[in-house]
């Protein structure tokens, strides 16, 4: 267990699950929240037994984003620890989108400004069809800055324009549509029992070879396929198929029995 803003279990398959825990204020954002989710995706990038990490919200939501009373203050602070601030959320965010794990976000409830950009920074979303989303920043004369890497990546330039300018208020279906999100669910229960069958298919890949794909996408995403492109992707599935996991996977789907690494 980590301090109880934020909840840590790891299960014995290899399965981290993190819990926003303020559920009072809707487990919004503070330094302390970011910290701990910092110190989390540390601790756990190191750790070889952690295969897939799933990220909740308790109470009634996912995330409201971030603490407005903590932005009030930080606003009132040096410009050298309000720029700390803004750079710790940016490199727990950097953090959790690097992980070498597959990650899972389970949305229900409000996944609002810095919720958003935590759950675009995760491999797979799925949400209630109950759950909002809104990129609500510039109705507070902020911006949403620091997410916006995962954001954009998630919907697109053009959506961004859309919901980066209005602030308005978007269902599970529409974030969806545009890409935010992977599933949507109908409700908390069939979000628990979805979650259980994605963390079982996760559960299904090499782990190394989940790293590797996910710098795949990292290094190949919006590159015209020049030579640096090609010699890297011919690479990436060379050493693959020498590495112990692609010559273990093989010789399972030969011998008709599962690799060693499935649970």
């Amino acid at each position: 267990m980590t301090d109880q803003i934020v909840l840590l279990d790891i299960d014995p398959r290899g399965v981290a699950t993190v819990t926003l825990n303020r559920p009072q204020i809707h487990n919004a954002f503070n330094d302390d929240v970011i910290l701990t989710l910092t110190k989390i995706w540390d601790d756990l990038a190191a750790r070889s037994d952690v295969r897939v990490v799933v990220m909740k919200g308790a109470g009634k939501s996912f995330s409201a984003g971030g603490d407005l009373d903590w932005m009030r203050k930080s606003g009132q602070a040096t410009p050298e620890q309000n720029r700390a601030s803004t750079m710790n959320m940016a490199r727990m965010l950097k953090k959790l989108n690097d992980l070498p794990q597959a990650t899972l976000a389970l949305v229900h409830g409000n996944c609002m400004a810095g919720g958003t950009g935590l759950a675009s920074a995760a491999d797979i979303v799925v949400a209630t069809g109950g759950a909002q989303f809104a990129l609500t920043e510039v109705r507070l004369g902020l911006t949403p800055a620091t997410i916006s890497p995962y954001v954009v990546a998630a919907m697109g330039q053009r959506q961004a324009r859309r919901y980066f300018l209005t602030a308005e208020r978007f269902t599970a279906d529409e974030a969806c549509r545009i890409g935010l999100i992977h599933e949507v669910v109908a409700d908390e229960g069939a979000l628990e029992t979805r979650g259980i069958e994605m963390v079982s298919m996760l559960l299904q890949g090499a782990p190394g070879a989940i790293r590797d794909s996910k710098l795949l996408v990292g290094r190949v995403a919006g590159r015209s396929v020049d030579e640096e492109v090609m010699q890297f992707t011919a690479q990436n599935i060379a050493d693959r198929r020498a590495s112990a996991e692609g010559q273990e996977g093989l010789a399972a789907f030969f011998d008709k029995r599962k690799p060693n690494w499935a649970k």
